[in-house]
């Protein structure tokens, strides 16, 4: 205890003449992620519900073969929109055959999995994806995930805040809780063919990696009778480029079957700004993967609150609320915004301010002409550069 007390490099509540330093016990290793908590802006005012948090502190579900573990409404209350789960299967490890009632959209983030389901037209689908890649299921569609050799993890995310992975219709539940005689009646076989069906469900299970390779992949929804692609190849688009960074944007346009969640990739140079901006139709789920950054979120009513975020860590901006996210560290800045939508769209302030009469804008703000000017020229990109102050 004495030692973080006493620690001279530690960061301190302490803003210009505002603050004291800290003198009980503390967790330094949290302060300085999240130094800007401890030491809020001066811009930041009144009450704004906490939105950040971070897959390191979410309980982690270990089963032979892999892992889950979640962030869902119970770990953040105001993500009632969204929630994700991190999932990681060694070589071979299966995610059990089921189903939900959410949709599900995931991004590979590393390795490569096998990806099958069936249609509501019972069109098989197949399909191996690797990093950068996505797959979607809509509500109700069965499938099931298979890593390939080496293993894989990835993110998943479900458009229901309260949804819990734990909680999905798996096969061998429903089996399990079915007597052997329906079963027996139901696919025309004697009972003794189910004497070694499992007793409980198995979520997660090791099996043998996959052979061979890549399946043909089913479902190009190009007018063959073949249902639709449940697979996207985020990465092979090619990105908006913008001075301080690039984006990737996915949502029904260009992945039809994703209806109901709609995402952009942002990557943002060291020194870089996605611009201030708000949601017009829907909350923000972010997850970052890459890098830091800090985030000051503006709730109306004189309330704004500032959340610095690292790789691993859960974002959320409520309906409509201004914000920006600023790479705060020397690398590049990789998040991802997701929104229960089938359409991605957002507002610039930059934009608004450009495309209203110039004399009802300087009336508004009292601003000088350099800014005037910069308003006139062409619209700010979604990932801006930083400025010289």
């Amino acid at each position: 205890m004495g030692a973080d007390r006493a620690a001279g490099d530690a960061p301190q509540p302490i803003r210009g003449s505002a603050g004291a330093t800290v003198l009980g016990p503390r967790n330094v290793a949290r302060d300085r992620q999240a130094p800007d908590l401890l030491a809020p802006p001066d811009t930041d005012s009144g009450t704004v519900p906490n939105l950040r948090f971070s897959f390191a502190d979410a309980h982690n579900r270990l089963e032979p073969g892999g892992w889950a573990r979640e962030v869902t409404e119970r770990e953040l209350p105001v993500a009632t929109a969204l929630a994700g789960v991190n999932m990681r299967l060694e070589a071979g490890a299966v995610r059990e055959m089921h189903w939900h009632k959410q949709a599900e959209w995931a991004l590979v983030l590393e390795g490569r999995v096998r990806v099958t389901a069936i249609d509501l037209e019972s069109h098989g689908f197949a399909d191996d994806v690797g990093v950068g890649d996505l797959w979607y299921f809509p509500p109700g569609i069965p499938h099931a995930l298979q890593a390939l050799e080496g293993g894989a993890e990835f993110l998943l995310v479900f458009d229901d805040g309260g949804f819990s992975e734990s909680a999905t219709f798996l096969v061998t539940d429903w089996f399990a809780h079915t007597p052997r005689s329906v079963l027996a009646a139901n696919f025309g076989v004697a009972k003794d063919e189910l004497d070694d069906i499992p007793g409980q469900e198995r979520y997660i299970f090791p099996a043998p990696a996959p052979v061979s390779a890549d399946p043909p992949r089913s479902g190009q929804d190009d007018g063959d009778g073949a249902g639709p692609s449940f697979t996207h190849r985020l990465l092979a688009q090619s990105p908006v480029q913008t001075p301080g960074g690039k984006v990737r944007i996915v949502d029904s346009a260009n992945f039809p079957v994703a209806a109901n969640i709609a995402a952009a990739l942002v990557e943002v140079e060291p020194g870089g700004l996605r611009e201030m901006h708000w949601h017009p139709n829907a909350d923000e789920w972010q997850y970052h993967l890459e890098g830091s950054a800090r985030m000051t979120v503006f709730a109306a009513e004189g309330r704004a609150r500032t959340f610095d975020y690292r790789a691993g860590d859960v974002g959320y901006v409520p309906f409509a609320m201004g914000h920006y996210v600023e790479n705060t560290g020397d690398g590049p800045l990789r998040f991802l915004e997701m929104f229960a939508s089938n359409r991605f769209a957002d507002v610039s302030l930059h934009q608004w301010l450009a495309l209203t009469p110039p004399q009802l804008v300087r009336e508004h703000l009292h601003l000088g002409e350099g800014m005037m000017t910069a308003l006139r020229a062409e619209k700010q990109p979604v990932v801006a550069a930083r400025r010289s102050a």
